[in-house]
């Protein structure tokens, strides 16, 4: 199918269709159960930003849960490339960049649908990015709290499966929002080991080491390993080994990776200074390396963003 220029497209289970009909059932498996595995990607400049490592870890994703696609996900891939430059061509402002979700659900509730099942459903669509939300960050930074909730055991599920039920990130957001208005919460095991944030993985600096919880510790993050690819090449090691929330005290530097927002600083952990408070020397070397990597300057794309949605 083929859509006007003029009209923001999606994609469901093989087609393209118009944004506004993009619908699932409310007794889809993703919803009544949260069995929903994603990936968000962004764009530079319309195009797709490290495609291939979302799709490999939707690929384990979708191992891990069972779920059979029914779509080869290099052609969900493709898909997810049109979309994106269909849609990029839509923002009123060129120097915009969009959010890109995959998603894949199990399908129908056999419960709320008479019995029946249905096969797997895979979804796309996009959104610009809301540079608003964080682009005060780069400068002022990030507050982290400690909180009570924990990280979800692996005796549930694994630390690698990217899915929709994040319960436990809204409920340690909400109470670290409680104890400091517009702080983030650091989750950590129940063991006391560091793991993520609701959005972000961690990555800590002391003097010239760069240090990251271990892949047993937090998702493997894209965005990480495209820094740990960017501080190799320029002979900055990246060490993944368990934390603690006194290692990420007594950093000198605590960088926030993500993927809308790629790097952002944090300036404190539960109401004392990171470092000297402020945003540091490898804060921004490695916004710069990431700026001249993808043609652009990261920060003041979102500070321009007051002239674009």
């Amino acid at each position: 199918m083929s859509l006007s220029p003029a009209i923001e497209s999606a994609w469901l289970s093989g087609q393209l269709i118009p944004r506004t009909e993009l619908t699932l059932s409310v007794g889809d498996m993703g919803f009544v159960l949260g069995t929903a595995v994603t990936e968000q990607l962004r764009t530079f400049g319309g195009r797709l930003f490290l495609s291939d490592a979302h799709r490999n870890r939707l690929r384990r994703s979708l191992e891990i849960c069972g779920i059979d696609p029914g779509i080869p996900l290099v052609t969900v891939f493709l898909a997810a490339a049109e979309v994106a430059h269909h849609n990029h061509a839509l923002l009123s402002n060129m120097r915009g960049d969009l959010g890109v979700i995959v998603f894949v659900t199990p399908g129908d509730h056999p419960s709320q649908h008479g019995g029946n099942g249905s096969p797997p459903r895979v979804a796309i669509h996009t959104f610009p990015l809301a540079f608003q939300a964080w682009k005060h960050l780069y400068r002022a930074g990030v507050k982290l709290r400690s909180v009570s909730i924990q990280q979800v055991p692996s005796t549930s599920w694994p630390i690698e499966l990217k899915c929709r039920s994040r319960m436990h990130y809204f409920l340690a957001d909400r109470e670290a929002s409680q104890l400091e208005p517009g702080a983030r919460a650091i989750i950590c095991h129940s063991d006391g080991r560091v793991s993520e944030t609701s959005t972000a993985n961690l990555l800590i600096v002391r003097g010239s080491r760069l240090l990251t919880p271990s892949p047993q510790d937090a998702l493997p993050g894209v965005s990480l390993e495209f820094v740990r690819l960017l501080a190799q090449e320029h002979s900055m090691p990246l060490e993944a080994r368990s934390l603690s929330i006194e290692d990420v005290a007594n950093a000198d530097e605590v960088l926030l990776l993500s993927t809308p927002s790629c790097l952002l600083p944090v300036v404190s952990l539960n109401g004392r200074p990171i470092g000297a408070g402020h945003p540091g020397p490898m804060c921004e070397k490695l916004i710069s390396l990431w700026s001249n990597s993808v043609g652009l300057d990261i920060v003041m794309q979102a500070m321009d963003s007051e002239f674009f949605p």
